[in-house]
């Protein structure tokens, strides 16, 4: 087994009114994980749900991680916070509020995605004068919360490994086509997987996250019933079509293990590990958390065995 602990985003166990955050903490800590992602709109369903403010939430859910032996990786997702046209300064007040949350469940990071409005502002001077300033809040008091940066594959200016880190739903994966793939797609992925073992730093990669995508059938196009106006063809794919890694029965098609291969084997990093999926199927009634975090852990099993099968390359 690999080293690594493994973790799960709480929006990946549920997203059905029903699924309530502390229910998903306890199906985590059932099937084993180490660690949890908290989505930030899971911890304000919760205080809604039990009438407290959402600093008195964020205390009791720390508690009941503490006893379920489950850390809080992070706090996620901060939004469309750099080169938003909205002021700085309310962008930072309410950065404010979520960096108290984080320190209050002991989340070592804020998981900030790349802006993706189409009118945000793409000068790289204000994008990095504002990450800087969103940093400073994290390290003016202790415990530092860190800023867990993430190229979104849809992001309106950083949205490859390059300038930060997702990868098949730009390279290698294109839901327009019946083959699902870029005519160059194996070729593009093992470049930037290549470049990416060569010269990523990893002080940069506080942790991986993994997920698989649904091969479109019909393909992807206007009149496809999830096609949405103006919304990046990645955005919905992301929302509706992202299973856990290797469930090729639900239509998961996409290469993690080339990428695991080269991201955690040949890079040798050894931090965590953590499953964020957006399973369309997770907004039923009928879906249940505690399936959804089996499903996880299988596929994070079946991902070592395959890495380490025979004839594998570590």
């Amino acid at each position: 087994m690999f080293p690594h602990r493994l973790a799960v985003s709480t929006i990946s166990l549920g997203q059905h009114p029903s699924h309530v955050l502390d229910r998903k903490i306890k199906a985590a800590a059932l099937a084993r994980y180490s660690g949890i992602e908290l989505v930030f709109s899971d911890l304000e369903g919760y205080s809604r749900t039990n009438g407290l403010s959402i600093f008195d939430a964020a205390k009791k859910i720390k508690q009941l991680c503490d006893s379920l032996n489950i850390e809080i990786i992070s706090l996620a997702p901060f939004e469309n916070y750099e080169g938003d046209k909205s002021p700085l300064s309310q962008r930072l007040q309410t950065a404010t509020l979520w960096i108290q949350i984080a320190r209050i469940i002991g989340a070592p990071y804020l998981q900030v995605p790349s802006q993706f409005k189409p009118d945000a502002i793409g000068d790289e001077c204000v994008i990095v004068s504002e990450l800087q300033q969103l940093a400073d809040l994290g390290t003016a008091e202790r415990p530092v919360v860190s800023i867990a940066y993430e190229a979104l594959s849809w992001g309106t200016y950083y949205s490859t490994w390059e300038s930060t880190v997702p990868l098949a739903e730009k390279l290698w994966a294109d839901p327009f086509v019946s083959s699902g793939k870029f005519p160059d797609a194996e070729k593009a992925l093992q470049d930037t997987l290549d470049r990416f073992v060569e010269s990523c730093p990893m002080d940069k990669v506080f942790y991986v996250q993994l997920s698989d995508g649904e091969k479109f059938d019909p393909p992807f196009s206007k009149a496809h019933p999830r096609y949405t106006e103006g919304e990046a063809h990645q955005f919905t794919w992301s929302k509706y079509a992202r299973p856990f890694p290797g469930e090729t029965d639900l239509g998961g098609y996409m290469p993690v293990n080339e990428i695991v291969r080269a991201w955690i084997v040949e890079k040798g990093y050894k931090g965590w590990v953590s499953m964020e999926t957006f399973d369309r199927r997770m907004r039923d009634e009928n879906s249940r958390p505690e399936v959804a975090a089996t499903r996880g852990v299988e596929s994070w099993e079946r991902i070592q065995k395959d890495l380490k099968g025979p004839g594998a390359r570590l």
